[in-house]
């Protein structure tokens, strides 16, 4: 913190109060001591994909506004500095870009005066852009009380202490890596080992070395960990918890880790413009709720059930999209007032696309996107159920349900489906599998085998992009 001290002085005499920074690096410590170095200066940290080609870097600069780049020259064969170079011509608010691994010119002295400014609670602290499973990035404007308050309530939840020892794998451009983990670690003083790149075989053998407590990752890496004990294992008897969210959590994967890792286990639920938490289990939450919901709302936050067609709330266990009142929901969308106001309406409330249901305890079950709803003959399919009863099926590791057009019904189930062995899918024991569980209608019609999904930079398996592949004739159906 010392060293986070030193370089906001630094910062705080180059930049005003407000301007933006956009880091471009991996999960490396000279990231943290930008981001705690940003929010002492009174900064804006903008995130970047250390993936991004020259479009997308640009995209990112351009639209936040970005005075500064902070990057590393090159990341997993990706020339960073010349993408740079390249994204920030004509960029004439860029000022500067720095290599982070270059200490002189981080910590680098500028013309102003040395002198850190007032910073409160309500101000902006970063702009995070969506992960973008359904199209085109927006830049959440979340506030430092949204981010410190939301990882302190993850972390206790987590059951965090001081002589926790807490993985992070999670990409730090991302809210779960660089605000739940790193932030709610630094509020209950955990000891943080931040991983530079997720490697399976790597993480468990620093498991073991390190004696990790606790970690959080998304449900494909939980898959690899498994799948990566299974051929090398590894003393995994010190992890006390594990978390997923980020996508749907299978009943039998949890299953599965709690076996691997006589652990307990917690799901959360958000998304970023929520920073990110809206919901999370409880320890003592019982392996039926688990496994059936996302848990309670998050401490200060409410949440309630809506009817897509007016905007009221609906029944207890009745499907609805998924609301968010509370200090967690976004200042705005980044210089995007039209899709800030869509978002959020005049009660407050943060509509996040998401349906779900609430039953009388509060505990909330996703059933699917609301642009993902596929609707078959008028009937209103929810993705999420029927991925849920695949994911019971031993042969799948990874499924994705999506609906494809059709001149009869309007839209079909189409199911894309990740082995869970090097085998081929048999789509007729699938389907037998789904109309023991599932109505005939709900049953997918059109099967796809994928060796792997095409991803967010937060792990979430991007939909619109499976169908749309699957139209330009990429996928063959089984």
């Amino acid at each position: 913190l010392s060293d986070s001290e030193q370089l906001a002085l630094a910062l705080a005499s180059r930049y005003s109060k407000g301007e933006r920074i956009t880091v471009w690096a991996p999960n490396i410590p000279e990231w943290l001591l930008i981001e705690y170095a940003c929010a002492l200066a009174g900064l804006v940290l903008v995130t970047a994909n250390p993936s991004y080609q020259d479009k997308e870097l640009q995209y990112v600069l351009e639209q936040s506004g970005s005075v500064a780049l902070f990057l590393v020259k090159h990341y997993r064969g990706n020339p960073m500095h010349e993408i740079a170079l390249k994204a920030t011509e004509g960029l004439a608010a860029v000022r500067e870009i720095v290599d982070v691994d270059d200490h002189a010119a981080l910590f680098r002295t500028g013309d102003r005066v040395s002198v850190l400014p007032d910073v409160y609670p309500y101000d902006p602290a970063q702009i995070q852009y969506t992960s973008g499973t359904t199209g085109f990035p927006k830049g959440a404007v979340l506030a430092h009380r949204s981010l410190t308050n939301n990882a302190r309530f993850y972390a206790k939840r987590a059951l965090a202490t001081s002589e926790s020892t807490w993985a992070n794998f999670m990409p730090m451009f991302h809210t779960s890596g660089c605000a739940m983990i790193s932030l709610g670690c630094l509020q209950f003083g955990c000891k943080m080992v931040l991983f530079k790149l997720f490697d399976p075989a790597a993480i468990l053998r620093i498991i073991e070395s390190e004696r990790i407590t606790g970690f959080l990752g998304v449900p494909t890496m939980l898959v690899a960990l498994l799948e990566s004990l299974s051929v090398e294992p590894a003393d995994v008897s010190s992890v006390e918890m594990v978390v997923s969210g980020g996508a749907m959590v299978a009943p039998e994967l949890v299953r599965n880790i709690q076996h691997a890792f006589s652990c307990q286990f917690e799901t959360v639920y958000g998304q970023t413009e929520t920073s990110p938490l809206i919901t999370q289990h409880h320890a003592e939450d019982s392996i039926d709720d688990i496994c059936n919901s996302v848990g309670q709302p998050m401490p200060q936050t409410t949440v309630s059930i809506r009817s897509i067609e007016g905007n009221k709330v609906v029944p207890f266990d009745t499907v609805g999209e998924i609301c968010v009142q509370g200090y967690c929901n976004m200042i705005e969308y980044h210089a995007n007032p039209e899709a800030t106001v869509e978002a959020i309406d005049k009660q407050g409330w943060l509509h996040t696309g998401d349906l779900g249901t609430m039953d009388s305890r509060g505990y909330v079950r996703v059933t699917g996107r609301v642009k993902e709803m596929i609707i078959r003959g008028g009937e209103n399919m929810f993705p999420a159920e029927i991925e849920n009863a695949l994911l019971e099926h031993s042969a799948v590791a990874e499924v994705a349900v999506v609906g494809l057009p059709d001149d009869k019904w309007g839209e079909i189930v189409a199911c894309f489906v990740r082995a869970a062995t090097d085998e081929a899918i048999d789509p007729q024991d699938l389907h037998t599998h789904c109309r023991q569980n599932l109505s005939p209608q709900k049953t997918p019609v059109l099967w796809v085998q994928v060796e792997a999904f095409p991803l967010t930079g937060s792990g979430k398996i991007r939909k619109f992009e499976l169908r749309k592949r699957y139209l330009a004739g990429e996928y063959e159906s089984l």
